[in-house]
């Protein structure tokens, strides 16, 4: 009798049910753990993204079970909830939107010019994906991956092609955290040391009274143009408004810190916890890392050329590198082009001009996927 209960004891554990699957999911989860803690790449979404990863790897925790009549369901499924109904990628919009500074883009318009070469990506992700046999939504929510955005990636792939989220999920956030060994080298081949080396003169005092107007017009305009696109372009632009009001410095702080911090944490947690063994690995998992990482280049190339053409246009005002910050990831594209800079010329400051092409890139790729939603959703 002792003999039998040690025997259900075991064959009711995780190790009896843990498989090869499991086990491969789990070495890939500390491998993000790793990444998160020890190279600190993008570690605010990526280790409670690793941690969710290895949470749903351990056979029988329940924690993504779905309610049924005769139990509840996990924890993990009831936070999902706000993953799957695009609530936490729009808090977390305006978040970004409380730390965003305008200036840069309004001092020059004509970053909105490289936000959308930033884009490029996302068009050829989206035709070598249908050549590769997905359906349009699908195309479309890989296609995304390109525009550099988590939060947008997550928005688009819950409402056209949910049973990709955990791949599309996971690879927009580890392209967004490598960052910094992606575009590097495709920065140094696209441009030359002299085009490096160009500085760029002081950018014109913005007004309180434009900064205070700006949300409210490309609310206006983005909304009447594209309406599938107002959860994240309201709420971003919400977030810019709490900022530079200078009336509701409470709720900006909020928005900025405690909600951010707290949306991001579920949110992390809950993409991660998506990516079971049984869902994640496919084929097709593989096809969505490959197209995405090829649409994160594309778009990098995208913002350079045009950033290219805006030099020769302005006769060498415009440092090319800038064009690269164009993709979403905020701050950290614009940082890599002012460190790309600094290398050429260590006199360089290229940081505050590349922020006007990486929060307009946050605009562009918003607009893609309501561009993306108003065809196939």
């Amino acid at each position: 009798m002792f003999v039998d209960a040690l025997r259900g004891l075991w064959e009711s554990s995780g190790f009896y049910a843990l498989t090869w699957q499991h086990g491969v999911m789990i070495v890939v989860a500390c491998v993000l753990i790793y990444l998160a803690i020890v190279r600190e790449f993008e570690p605010l979404l990526l280790l409670p993204i690793a941690f969710g990863v290895l949470l749903v790897n351990l056979p029988l925790n329940g924690l993504m079970n779905s309610p049924t009549d005769a139990e509840v369901g996990g924890l993990l499924y009831y936070l999902y909830q706000g993953v799957k109904l695009g609530i936490y990628p729009s808090i977390i919009f305006m978040g970004i939107g409380a730390m965003t500074d305008f200036g840069p883009l309004i001092a020059r318009p004509s970053n909105f010019f490289m936000g959308a070469g930033a884009q490029f990506g996302i068009a050829v992700a989206f035709v070598v994906a249908i050549a590769l046999g997905f359906d349009p939504k699908e195309a479309g929510s890989i296609a995304i991956i390109g525009g550099a955005d988590g939060p947008t990636a997550i928005f688009l792939t819950s409402k056209l092609a949910p049973h990709l989220l955990p791949a599309i999920a996971i690879a927009a956030y580890s392209y967004m955290a490598l960052i910094p060994i992606i575009q590097p080298p495709i920065m140094r081949a696209m441009t030359s040391k002299k085009e490096r080396e160009l500085k760029m003169k002081q950018l014109r005092p913005v007004s309180k009274l434009e900064k205070v107007c700006f949300p409210i017009i490309v609310t206006i305009l983005c909304v009447l143009l594209l309406p599938p696109v107002a959860p994240l372009i309201g709420m971003f632009m919400l977030g810019n408004l709490f900022k530079e009001s200078g009336v509701v410095e409470r709720l900006s702080e909020t928005a900025q810190n405690n909600l951010i911090n707290i949306v991001t944490i579920f949110l992390g947690l809950t993409v991660g916890a998506t990516a079971s063994a049984e869902t994640f690995l496919k084929a097709e998992t593989l096809k969505v890392i490959v197209l995405g990482l090829a649409a994160f280049m594309f778009s990098t190339i995208g913002g350079l050329v045009i950033g290219k053409f805006m030099c020769v246009v302005t006769k060498g005002k415009v440092n090319p590198l800038i064009g690269s910050a164009g993709v979403s990831a905020v701050p950290m594209a614009a940082r890599i082009s002012h460190l790309e800079g600094q290398k050429a010329n260590p006199t360089n400051w290229l940081l505050m001009h590349a922020i006007g092409p990486n929060v307009s890139g946050v605009i562009g790729s918003a607009v893609a996927a309501g561009i993306l939603l108003s065809l196939f959703g």
